[in-house]
């Protein structure tokens, strides 16, 4: 949600994190709520508001601009008392973008790790992915794990998924590879003292 009020019911009823679309602009309260709330907050970006953010989005820099916009959020949540062991950031693929705005954001998406924060990602089943291979929004498992493994690599610390069984093996035939490189290179060194 992008209001603090739901923000504040949802928490009082069990809810353990805010996700919000709008990190805190749609909504001048929230940033303040979450923090008295003391729950985990995820800051997402988007250019203009849902009903608009799709209306001809422009950036001179993509990644700069949603860069700014985040560290200017995480900086926001500071210092309303949100700690940042308890902040994540998402550059909202979709969200006010155009395609090749999104593919310009993952691609460059390690740029965004240098903030501090974790980074979460959220790619699956996107629009995006169906507008490369033209696969309608249930069938796009392949692209949405490519997508999941694609983010990962360039420093996504958390990815949001609807296949969940399908993206845990990716990920964990990622790690197993990243573990053994790991490994090579400890060996390797090693022997070399």
């Amino acid at each position: 949600t992008f209001r603090s009020s739901v923000a504040k019911a949802a928490v009082d009823v069990g809810a353990a994190i805010i996700n919000d679309i709008s990190a805190g602009e749609l909504d001048k309260a929230m940033i303040e709520t979450v923090a008295a709330l003391r729950v985990p907050y995820i800051a997402m970006h988007m250019q203009g508001t849902p009903q608009t953010m799709q209306a001809n989005p422009q950036y001179h820099n993509i990644v700069h601009e949603v860069k700014d916009f985040l560290h200017q959020r995480i900086q926001a949540a500071a210092a309303a008392g949100i700690s940042e062991d308890r902040l994540v950031i998402d550059p909202g693929f979709g969200f006010g973008k155009t395609l090749h705005h999104n593919f310009i954001l993952l691609n460059q998406l390690d740029q965004l790790t240098t903030l501090g924060v974790p980074l979460l990602a959220g790619l699956s089943r996107k629009s995006m992915l169906g507008a490369i291979t033209g696969n309608n929004v249930d069938h796009r498992i392949h692209e949405s794990i490519a997508a999941a493994l694609l983010a990962v690599t360039k420093g996504a610390k958390i990815v949001r998924v609807h296949d969940v069984k399908a993206s845990k093996e990716a990920l964990a035939i990622y790690n197993a590879m990243k573990n053994c490189a790991a490994q090579e290179i400890n060996l390797t060194t090693s022997n070399r003292n």
